[in-house]
């Protein structure tokens, strides 16, 4: 089992370091440093019993092992991080089984799962509980008599402005609640209903808590005059208030701990090496053999796919003409936070009076640090000085004669005109918004051998009071489009 599973790790090294530098270097995952000893340590705690175990092995697991390394291909493919380190960790688990059998991985069965919370997983959390904290901070200012300013993420009070920016998203409460909470039910109760509960306390207590800590945050500023709750001590009061939230939790938690062991109904059974049949032993060893040979294909696979690496691009074509729209000298100075493409272009246009200009963001080879879809690709930087994204949304389009769905976003700047912006992107010939699809489209692409070309396609126009900047942009799109089309085929070689 241990050959196996160091065998597993040496295959899929790139990976296991890709983990490790985020536990290192971020505070919100640096708990799964700790995750794969305290599985471990669960598993030695149940010594006494997985002696009376008689281990055997599983031919029909090989095939969830199979498709957790053929999972790993896809989202190494992608370029989604998340994706490989969760398979990763799947095809340890289902080596369990392969090696061991299907009654010692039952017994096992939390230590083993629990190596899932090591994954440092949940950053596409981020928008949404934002956005729940800033929806619940201004609706208690309201009740508490305070009036409010609200454009999306920015909240105005009298006293002065706020921002609900990651760190008060409160995703490093909720994986800390999560991960502690979870062990603790498992520690804690015996009954099954009563560890889910409590595991979804442990969901609901901490967001329910960063709604009430980001209130109080800026009432204490409000009332003290911006002398308390504006500098470091905003996140020190943060932390304080989680700690004793979490604390609470436990407590009453603890009322209905059932720590008496039930009486185990499992029958003593021998372990001895005498009693293990010979050919059985052999069986074990051939079925480890097949499972490092199944989890091997997959880093081969990989292999095969990336020798096969289209050239380095060359400048992006510029933009064809745009019948009806002329060049601006001196556009808006805002430019989309999209890092390491391969090639960059941005122009802007003026037609009637009315500016509109195109963002396009190339990338081919990607890789972790140069992939299309990203969380550090994004509009508007949260601590951006100048612009900041006030709302967001979704609306149809025709493009190119191709109807789809596009992502849309109301951008304000200090001392700048408010802006109206479009985003999609494009993969291997296909147009998407959809983070999602955009990855598996890029997956297919690469597994088909057609390489992963991909762009962001970002459009923007300015908007004034007389509530035509959609308009503006859709006849924009329709100009366009042809010289979008056509500078994307020539980067990537498809004209």
């Amino acid at each position: 089992m241990v050959l196996v599973l160091f065998a597993i790790l040496v295959l899929f090294r790139d990976t296991v370091l890709s983990m490790v530098a985020i536990w290192a270097r971020s505070d919100t995952y640096a708990h799964g440093m700790i995750v794969p000893l305290i599985s471990l340590w669960l598993i030695w705690r149940q010594r006494t019993s997985l002696a009376r175990q008689v281990p055997g092995h599983s031919y029909a697991a090989i095939g969830l092992l199979a498709a957790a390394g053929f999972a790993w291909l896809l989202g190494d493919l992608a370029a989604v991080n998340v994706v490989p380190q969760f398979a990763l960790v799947a095809m340890l688990v289902a080596a369990i089984p392969v090696v061991l059998g299907w009654e010692v991985a039952r017994a096992l069965a939390f230590p083993l799962l629990f190596l899932f919370l090591a994954v440092p997983f949940g950053d596409f959390t981020l928008p949404v509980l934002m956005d729940w904290t800033a929806r619940f901070t201004v609706l208690a200012l309201r009740l508490s008599g305070i009036p409010v300013h609200a454009e999306g993420m920015q909240l105005t009070i009298p006293s002065g402005h706020w921002s609900v920016v990651e760190a008060c998203s409160g995703v490093r409460y909720l994986i800390a609640s999560v991960t502690v909470g979870t062990l603790y039910a498992y520690l804690s109760y015996r009954t099954l209903r009563r560890r889910l509960l409590f595991v979804a306390a442990s969901f609901l207590v901490p967001i329910v808590a960063n709604w009430l800590r980001a209130y109080i945050i800026v009432m204490l500023g409000h009332l003290s005059g911006n002398r308390l709750a504006a500098g470091v001590d905003h996140l020190v009061y943060g932390w304080l208030f989680f700690g004793v939230v979490i604390m609470l939790m436990f407590w009453i938690g603890a009322r209905w701990r059932e720590d008496n062991l039930p009486p185990s109904a499992s029958v003593e059974r021998a372990a001895t090496l005498s009693m293990v049949n010979p050919s059985k032993a052999a069986g074990t060893w051939l079925v480890a053999a097949a499972a490092v040979l199944v989890a091997g294909l997959w880093p081969l696979a990989q292999w095969r796919v990336d020798r096969i690496t289209p050239p380095p691009l060359g400048d992006l074509p510029a933009l064809a003409p745009i019948t009806g729209w002329e060049p601006v000298t001196t556009p808006i100075s805002w430019q989309p936070h999209f890092e390491n493409p391969a090639l960059r272009l941005q122009a802007a246009f003026e037609r009637d009076g009315r500016e509109a200009g195109v963002f396009l963001a190339f990338y081919r080879n990607q890789n972790a640090q140069h992939r299309l879809v990203s969380s550090s690709n994004v509009l508007v930087k949260s601590k951006d000085p100048v612009w900041a994204q006030v709302s967001g949304g979704s609306r149809e389009i025709a493009f190119n004669a191709q109807p789809f769905t596009v992502r849309t976003a109301l951008l304000r700047g200090v001392n700048q005109p408010r802006l109206v912006v479009w985003k999609w992107y494009w993969v291997a010939g296909r147009w998407t918004a959809s983070d999602a699809l955009a990855k598996a489209y890029t997956a297919w692409s690469r597994l088909i051998g057609r390489g992963d070309d991909s762009a962001a396609i970002i459009l923007y126009a300015v908007a004034d009071r007389s509530g035509e900047e959609d308009r503006v942009l859709a006849d924009f799109a329709r100009d366009v489009a042809p010289a979008i089309d056509s500078a994307l085929r020539q980067a990537s070689g498809t004209r």
